[in-house]
């Protein structure tokens, strides 16, 4: 009887042991269930409010130039105190339907999450706000820079200011910003004929920079808020344009057409 009660005991004692070792397992692999399913309703919950596009990106326009500051000095050569590559950027946002409704109209656009997927390897690079206006020029204001993110009002005014970071509600100017590489070449003096000298793309040449070592690439995303109150999200690359097949900014700037088709997930 008394060797009953120590068998018992001790099949007990291994019972308590398997089910201490057993329980963390089933725990993870119930959780791991669990957390599975969240994340496929989430995927379908996606799809099912994503059946059809409100809104799309199909363009982004690229004007890549070069710019310096210097000082002429007396023995008539220039100095370098600041070479610095640009490239102004236009993004198209388009609501898919011609028809415009409080749905595919816009109250806000947000860009955030700023990251330089490849950064060059010379310089120092910041963005900008761009006034549509100056597209396609050196000019740049400094209070314009974009620190984390930058906001987009919308408006259905008949003009706008577009010193400010401005939309109309149906789409019909980009979004424009400005990538500004600076600090290439400093205290760089031209010893020739300054007259010469051409205050664009050449002037990399000139410096002797190797447009490899200014390659950039830049993710940002995209958040479209409509007069709903339903945000559309949109994560996008841009790809700093140096050359294509037939040019490069070496001769003088350079202006590219990206044909893209970024489509907006609603969110909420």
């Amino acid at each position: 009887m008394k060797k009953n009660n120590i068998t018992l005991s001790i099949l007990f004692l291994f019972f308590i042991t398997i089910l201490i070792i057993l329980l963390p397992i089933t725990y993870k692999t119930v959780k791991a269930y669990n957390d599975s399913n969240t994340f496929v309703d989430s995927i379908i919950k996606i799809q099912q409010n994503n059946n059809d596009s409100i809104f799309e990106i199909n363009k982004i326009t690229y004007y890549s130039g070069c710019n310096a500051k210097g000082d002429t000095n007396s023995n008539s050569s220039f100095t370098i105190s600041d070479l610095y590559q640009y490239t102004d950027i236009a993004i198209f946002i388009n609501p898919v339907s011609d028809e415009l409704t409080s749905k595919n109209t816009l109250k806000n656009v947000l860009i955030n999450n700023i990251q330089y997927v490849l950064t060059p390897s010379m310089g120092n690079q910041k963005l900008y706000y761009k006034n549509l206006s100056d597209f396609a020029s050196s000019k740049f204001n400094q209070e314009d820079q974009i620190d984390k993110s930058i906001n987009f009002i919308a408006t259905s005014e008949n003009s706008i200011d577009y010193s400010k970071p401005i939309l109309y509600n149906n789409c019909a100017n980009p979004i424009t910003i400005c990538y500004v590489n600076s600090g290439i070449k400093e205290n760089y003096t031209f010893s020739n004929d300054i007259s010469k000298l051409t205050y664009n793309g050449s002037l990399l040449k000139m410096c002797g920079i190797a447009l490899s070592s200014l390659n950039c690439k830049i993710s940002l995303d995209i958040t479209i808020t409509n007069n709903l109150d339903e945000s559309y999200f949109c994560p996008i690359t841009l790809n700093i344009p140096l050359s294509t097949e037939n040019s490069t900014i070496y001769d003088g700037n350079l202006t590219i057409k990206d044909s893209v088709n970024y489509k907006f997930i609603k969110i909420s």
